[in-house]
């Protein structure tokens, strides 16, 4: 990434608000209270949600909270929009930004040293390693984690699944045949949303369940060619293509929220999505074990891939506004936050031995598999949402896997000579 950008004009200093007694999280106490403008995508149900809850904390705080939100699930028009307010001096106090694309702008030296506040809060103790690594550039802190989603679920509505007569399936073998079951029972069998992010997010999930954790370390974060041209590759886009006979004609442009909802309302029988989808059905008020069930995706319950939600945070001049923007740091690890957030959001807390008494049997299992893959080395970052390699890369290969997904004539072999290309030219 490279920024062309103009000298940084002066921030237009927000009004102050006198604030009586403020006592921010491991900051000490407020005398002033600034303003925080806040870039994210949460635009749907459960992830507005969330939103609404973090704006809230910062509320309590006395700080004046200025929505930013840019719609669009996977977050390209959001950064759109953040390279254009960068690149005129007019950055907002905290994007929405995750994986290497945090090095990268912090590389631009636009992003803030937030070490104060996490020496204050002991982040380096509660944060597990591989995610406290990918927050730093050069040591120090300049972004604040979330949340951890699970990237590798399958999520179905039982009702339907007991309507074709099928269970919920554990390999890919059993998906096809409960697919083609549910398809003969006159329901969709796979809700998907035609936009390359999605595309994307399946792909991955059937290169772990197919290929396994060592196949997926070297073809998907470390770019490995050979790996990428390999027996195994083509029959990982073999499986993956075999998926699209299954989802409905309508499916091109539509949001993964719809997709979901689609399972919601017994329209459709599965889904291939991360746990930001267990929000959405937490929202229409449905009960997890008996509206809607989750699983790891076929073939990867002994692996976890991750995506980290996390807030960059951009220089900004404005004594107050600062004050407020480390108190934004220190807010989002707050087990008080974590909590609240990920109960909306679908999400687990990114804190270590966090209490999980209020969360799901989902959660709950998300949360000991995400611990177990920890331990055995089966934890892999989710390419597909911006965890794995740089934006460049990730942008290329997704392009690849959407033009294969949506080809009536492109091989899987074809496909995988140029997936291999797309990461060899990054």
């Amino acid at each position: 990434m490279t920024l062309t950008r103009p000298t940084p004009r002066r921030l237009v200093r927000q009004p102050l608000q006198a604030l009586a007694a403020c006592v921010a999280l491991g900051l000490g106490t407020a005398a002033t209270a600034g303003e925080v403008e806040v870039l994210h995508w949460w635009t749907s149900g459960g992830e507005a949600k969330a939103a609404t809850a973090l704006k809230g904390q910062m509320l309590k705080l006395g700080h004046t909270w200025r929505d930013f939100a840019v719609a669009g699930g996977g977050g390209d028009s959001a950064m759109t929009v953040l390279k254009s307010r960068v690149v005129s001096g007019n950055a907002p106090a905290a994007a929405q930004i995750k994986g290497p694309s945090i090095q990268e702008w912090a590389r631009e030296g636009v992003l803030a040293n937030i070490d104060d506040v996490a020496k204050a809060n002991n982040w380096d103790a509660l944060l597990p390693k591989p995610i406290a690594d990918g927050l730093k550039y050069k040591g120090s802190y300049v972004a604040a984690p979330v949340n951890v989603h699970r990237v590798n679920w399958i999520w179905a509505n039982p009702a339907v699944l007991a309507k074709a007569g099928v269970k919920l399936p554990t390999t890919w073998d059993e998906f096809f045949s409960a697919a083609e079951a549910l398809k003969k029972a006159g329901v969709i069998p796979v809700a998907h949303g035609g936009q390359n992010w999605q595309d994307f997010t399946t792909f991955e999930s059937v290169a772990l369940g197919v290929g396994g954790v060592e196949f997926y370390k070297k073809a998907l974060v470390q770019l490995d060619q050979a790996t990428l041209k390999s027996p195994t590759m083509e029959k990982v886009l073999t499986t993956f293509k075999r998926i699209k006979d299954y989802t409905d004609r309508n499916a091109p442009g539509r949001d993964w929220n719809l997709a979901t909802a689609m399972v919601i309302n017994g329209q459709a029988g599965m889904q291939l999505m991360g746990d930001w989808a267990k929000g959405e059905f937490v929202a229409a008020g449905k009960v997890p074990g008996k509206d809607f069930v989750c699983a790891a995706a076929p073939g990867t319950a002994q692996a976890f891939t991750y995506n980290v939600d996390s807030f960059a945070m951009f220089k900004i001049k404005n004594e107050a506004n600062v004050k407020a923007q480390k108190d934004l740091a220190a807010a989002l690890v707050s087990p008080e936050f974590q909590e609240v957030f990920n109960l909306n959001k679908g999400s687990i807390p990114v804190r270590l031995n966090m209490d999980l008494s209020k969360f799901d049997d989902c959660a709950k299992l998300s949360a000991r598999d995400f611990v177990a893959s920890a331990k055995a080395g089966t934890l892999v970052p989710s390419i597909a949402h911006g965890m794995a390699v740089p934006s460049a890369a990730e942008g290329a290969i997704k392009d690849v896997v959407s033009q294969f997904w949506n080809s009536d004539r492109m091989s899987a072999k074809e496909a995988m000579d140029r997936i291999a290309a797309a990461a060899r030219a990054q």
